[in-house]
């Protein structure tokens, strides 16, 4: 669909945004981090999450993409590198988007990306 399409490209766009300007802060090339793949909490699919099409996006400008899926065992996902450890994700990346908030991200909620207003959905 046209909007689904557009939300992507406006939500990629913001974080390009913001490589950016990590970029011109003096971060030699910022990795983006994906928390998660599933759409919705509690959920273990994946495979058709909106997150792939703004990871694509993200990815064909050149920025570095890890994901932090522990439902997934698998050593990468789309081409991006795939690990189950949180605190490694969370130090290894400049910019982390979530789809939906986890409380597990509150010591670096500074460096989040995530469009989950209330922290509830």
């Amino acid at each position: 669909m046209e909007s689904n399409r557009t939300r992507k490209d406006h939500i990629a766009d913001e974080v390009l945004r913001r490589v950016n300007d990590l970029v011109y802060a003096g971060a030699p090339a910022p990795t983006v981090g994906v928390y998660r793949l599933t759409m919705k909490s509690g959920s273990d699919n994946f495979r058709a999450s909106s997150v792939q099409g703004i990871m694509k996006r993200v990815k064909a400008r050149g920025a570095p993409v890890l994901v932090y899926e522990p439902a997934l065992d698998a050593p990468e996902f789309f081409g991006s590198e795939v690990t189950r450890d949180l605190e490694a994700f969370k130090s290894r990346c400049d910019l982390i988007v979530a789809n939906r908030w986890g409380d597990e991200l509150a010591d670096v909620a500074g460096k989040v990306y995530t469009r989950d207003l209330f922290r509830r959905d």
